[in-house]
């Protein structure tokens, strides 16, 4: 049995969104702007209702100064998603938003609209896969 996987990762700012509903293509979707942490976490919880979504992979990065704090604020905003039926895994996301950026140099401006963001969740989700 196939299981609809999405992957996030989560920024101050935006929220990279990817989904894989074939155990085996991974899409970036639109990212989610997150304005403050409730709303955020509304909108990511809506985004895997909406898609039936049975297991999240959460991006925590590895290694870095800031590694436990980091951490610690991911693994807040997702208790805040209050997914009842929803498994969470977590992946290392150490290197995918600069991997992101150089893989679409040239193919759109990188500009603060969350593409780079949900690239990023892609390639968490791919390397879950």
């Amino acid at each position: 049995m196939i299981m609809k996987i999405a992957s996030i990762d989560v920024g101050l700012k935006r929220i990279g969104v990817a989904i894989c509903l074939d155990g085996d293509i991974v899409f970036p979707k639109d990212a989610i702007l997150r304005k403050n942490r409730n709303q955020a976490s509304r909108d990511v919880r809506e985004f895997l209702l909406e898609w039936g979504i049975e297991l999240l992979i959460v991006g925590l990065p590895k290694g870095g100064s800031s590694e436990e704090e980091m951490e610690r604020r991911i693994k807040h905003f997702v208790s805040l998603l209050q997914l009842d039926n929803i498994r969470v895994e977590y992946q290392d996301e150490c290197g995918t938003s600069m991997e992101a950026k150089e893989l679409t140099q040239g193919v759109f401006r990188h500009k603060r609209d969350g593409k780079i963001d949900s690239i990023a969740a892609k390639l968490i989700l791919e390397r879950w896969l």
